[in-house]
């Protein structure tokens, strides 16, 4: 599962609310030397992914921008890797909406119960 995941370190440095944390991270800003920030970008690797995954983001999460999870879901879609991404209305970087909360349960353990359950023997 990704919840309010990265896929692009480059792009995500433009995005988000909070990221006075990355030049002490990476070393430098995006702007100064954009190849660390891409050898560390999901995205960048997205061609060699082949785990079910379950991305879930709030739709106004300033952390974890939304575009973020659409570009790792589109990506894991395009090269076949079972993917289901579901966004939540009116929700930041934590979900605050008890149905919203309660559906990312659900969704956590029928995600995993259909992908990591051991089969019945």
């Amino acid at each position: 599962m990704a919840v309010a995941g990265l896929s692009n370190w480059l792009s995500y440095a433009g995005e988000n609310g909070i990221n006075e944390w990355m030049p002490p991270y990476f070393g430098a800003t995006v702007y100064d030397d954009p190849a660390v920030y891409a050898k560390s970008s999901p995205i960048n690797f997205i061609r060699q992914a082949r785990t079910p995954t379950l991305v879930i983001v709030g739709e106004r999460d300033a952390e974890a921008p939304a575009p973020q999870s659409f570009e790792f879901w589109r990506g894991l879609q395009r090269n076949g890797v079972a993917s289901e991404l579901v966004v939540y209305a009116d929700e930041g970087h934590g979900y605050r909406i008890p149905a919203h909360a309660r559906d990312l349960g659900s969704r956590m353990l029928g995600w995993f119960d259909k992908y990591l359950k051991t089969p019945a023997k």
